[in-house]
Parts: structure tokens; sequence; C-alpha cells
């Protein structure tokens, strides 16, 4: 049984439907950005008193690990209900759970005042975070990727792609804009909370403009067909999404993961990391080390779109693999011009490494979603990306934190990098070129196509 194609979106339709992903994303990253640069600035202090610094920016960052933990779970339970429901209700939740979580991050007492059960608290509402990130990022690439077209779904699904610059740029502002007006005392004593609290108005913001998009028309044409089936045929019963995923696609699924070890280790090493090495190795104070992540973060946020343009033009993987190679190359000189501790140097690191960075983060979006078929889409694109998570952003700060503390020196960092680039360019290495394929007949990309049967077809959407 063939279902017509859904009707291309309106331009106006296409851009509310592209801001409403990227305010979205905005205001979650910016939730999750938040924690990692407090945890690298004052909760080590707040709920790790009784630690040398060092160890206690180490146990920071293990709590801000333990949202990289919950994403996977998230991915799982928000891809399953995802590719059943649909990818709005679903991202509706996402933005209240991350929003509720880091609202309540703003109230929590410090260890001075409930003692140990403080780092735990912090550590509960962290793994809430990172459970509804887990489930934010593919619905909102995908939301936009099955509204546009083939032709430029690079250029519209790498949008919401902006909101991590956008949220890191927004998180860093007001942290940056606090540092600068308040003493250390003060912004240690009750500063640190005012961006937390925040997060309340933004949700509300972010909500009011999810809930006036449509769904996905590609989605809906894939539920309209399941459904025919299941009322003209006895076997047509539909597997869990996780099931077909790992059945069909399982290669896409590596392939993914691998693509995320550069792009996920690198971004939390120039923007988490940092915060930690050029304060204590290179002499830079907070408030300097704050503004060259907020500059660079507004060059990120301007060359993701121009990166998404040119993967329409020749390709995913050849901008992907550019990426990949460029971090390699670039860490050595970018620990270089950080050590010498000029202001103009330390923007220059984090630029360059962002700016190569967006050129894996851009396609990626577009690059994942034409991976799988459309009723495992959501499972498939949110289980590459997030499980890789859990070995790659993860426990990246603390890695390159304890590799600071036990070598004293910047290259067994630089390494750790460059080995992650490896990684992701042997795996879109050996992926297959994704771009132009048609998101409402997506088969597994590394299999053959199969007959165009009614069994053939149950595989499609």
């Amino acid at each position: 049984m063939a279902s017509a194609a859904p009707a291309p979106p309106t331009p106006n339709n296409l851009k509310r439907i592209v801001a409403a992903s990227l305010i979205g994303t905005t205001i979650e990253w910016y939730d999750f950005f938040l924690y990692g640069s407090a945890a690298a600035l004052v909760f080590n202090k707040l709920f790790f008193p009784d630690s040398d610094p060092l160890v206690g920016t180490l146990l920071s960052f293990l709590t801000y690990a333990v949202g990289f933990a919950a994403r996977p779970i998230g991915a799982l339970v928000f891809g399953h209900y995802g590719d059943r429901l649909g990818r709005k209700k679903l991202l509706v939740l996402s933005l209240l759970l991350m929003g509720g979580a880091t609202f309540a991050i703003g109230l929590l007492p410090t260890h001075a005042t409930i003692g140990s059960a403080a780092p735990v608290l912090l550590t509960v509402l962290r793994l809430v975070q990172g459970f509804a990130l887990g489930g934010e990022w593919g619905g909102a690439v995908l939301l936009v990727s099955e509204h546009g077209d083939a032709r430029r779904r690079g250029f519209w699904a790498s949008w919401p792609q902006t909101g991590a610059p956008a949220g890191q740029l927004l998180a860093t502002g007001v942290l940056s804009l606090l540092t600068a007006v308040l003493s250390d005392s003060a912004f240690t004593s009750w500063g640190w909370r005012i961006p937390f609290l925040l997060s309340g108005v933004l949700v509300i913001v972010g909500l009011w403009i999810r809930l006036s998009v449509d769904e996905s028309p590609v989605f809906k044409q894939a539920l309209a067909h399941a459904e025919a089936r299941k009322a003209t045929q006895r076997d047509a019963a539909e597997k869990l999404p996780i099931v077909s995923v790992l059945r069909h696609h399982w290669r896409d699924v590596l392939v993914a993961m691998g693509a995320r070890m550069a792009e996920n280790i690198s971004y939390y090493v120039i923007t988490a990391f940092i915060l930690v090495y050029a304060v204590s190795e290179a002499g830079v104070s907070k408030q300097t080390a704050l503004n060259a992540v907020l500059i660079a973060s507004a060059v990120h946020f301007a060359v993701i779109p121009l990166w998404g343009a040119l993967s329409d033009r020749i390709g995913r993987r050849p901008v992907y693999l550019l990426g990949a190679a460029g971090i390699g190359l670039w860490m050595f000189p970018f620990f270089s011009l950080i050590d010498t501790g000029g202001f103009g140097n330390l923007i220059l690191a984090v630029t360059v490494g962002l700016v190569l960075h967006g050129a894996m983060y851009a396609p990626q979006a577009a690059f994942f979603s034409e991976m799988f078929a459309t009723r495992m889409r959501y499972s498939g694109a949110s289980i590459g990306a997030q499980f890789a998570s859990v070995a790659a952003g993860a426990p990246a700060p603390l890695i390159a934190t304890a590799l600071l503390n036990d070598y004293g020196s910047s290259t067994p960092i630089a390494l750790y990098v460059i080995a992650a680039a490896v990684l992701t360019l042997i795996a879109v290495g050996v992926a297959k070129e994704t771009r132009n394929r048609d998101l409402a007949d997506v088969r597994s990309a590394t299999a053959p196509e199969p007959a165009r049967t009614a069994t053939a077809d149950a595989h499609t959407v």
C-alpha cells in the first residue's frame, strides 16, 4: 500500500519549525552547559569543600559526567515513544524535565547547610537533566529534517545544532556577567544561583513556541501506513523500535557512535576543561577564560549553518572528515596558544577549535537522520548519538583533568583528543554518503535494498 508523499512545508512554516527546535535546544543546552561551567567554577567549593582543589574539581566533574550516563536511558525511552507517538509530544516533555531540574539546582542547599545530602541531591538533579537531554536531541533534529526537503536538509537541520553554541553562549554570558559585577565571595555565596533560576522563565517561552508547531509530516505518513497494514495484514504487528534498529540498522548505530567520538570529546575539552586548564596552568583569570569561550561560541553559532549548507553541496562525509582531521591537527597548537597566557591567543585557540568542531556537528543532524527508517529514526539517531556520549563527552573533562593532575602537561590531553579523531575518521570513512536520501523511504544505509514487497515496506516505515 503506497502513501502519498507529504506535502512540502511552506517557507514560513518551515522557519517556524526551525525556530521552535532552535529555541528549545538552546534552552536545553543552556541548562546542561550551565552545570558544566558551574562545576568548573564553584561546585567543587560548594558541594565538595573538604577536598584538595583539583580533587574537588574532579569530583565536581564526576557529577557532571553522571548526566551523560542518563542520556542513553533518555534516548531509549524518548526514542521508543517518539517513534510510536510522535516527535512533538516528547519534545515538550523533555523541555519540562530539563527546565524543572535546572530550576531546582538553583534552590539546592549546599554542603555547608545539609552536609553530604547536598552532592547526592545535586547528582539526582543532574541525572534528570541527562535523561531529558538524551531525548531532546533526536526529536529536535528529526522535527526539522522531516519537515524539510532533501536538497537543503543539511542547512535546515543544522539550525537545531546551533542550539548548543547558543546555549553555551547564553550560559557563559550570564556567568561572565555575574562574575564581572559580583565579588568572588558574593558569586560563590548566592550569585551562582541566578542563572539556574532564570531557566524557569526560559522554559515558559520555549513551551509556548513548541506547542505551536505541527507534528512531522513524514512521521504522520509512516504512522498512517503502519495503521493501514495492521488493518489489512494479520502479521503486521510492529516490532519495538529498538529491536528494529538493532536488526536493520546496527551498522548505522556503530557509525554514528564512532562519528561522535571526536566531535563530543573535543567540544567538552575546548569549552569545559579549558576553564580549569587556562586558570590553573596559564594563570588566566576566570573572567578572561569565560570571555574567550563567549566570543568563540558566537563564532561557532555563525559557522554551523554554513557547514550545514556546504554538506548539501559536497556531501555529509567530506565535511565531517574535514572537521575530524582538523580537530586532531589543532590540538597541539591549541594548548600552545593557551600556555602563552595572552587573551588574543586564548580566543584564537578556542575559536579555531570550535570552527573545526562545527564541521562535524553541523552535518551530523542530517547525516544521522538519513541513516534510519521513519518508525525507528528517533530511536536509532538518539541511541547512536547518546550511547556514544557516555564514552566520549561524559568522561572527557574528567579524563583531561586527571591527565593534567598525573602528568602536569597538556601533551597527554592532546593525544587523547587525537586518538578520538582517528576513531571518527575511521567510522565516517567506512560510512556511505546519505545526501539526497528520501526520508520517507529510507532503509538501512549499509544493507542492500530489499525487494519492494509488503514485507519490505514494513521495514521502510
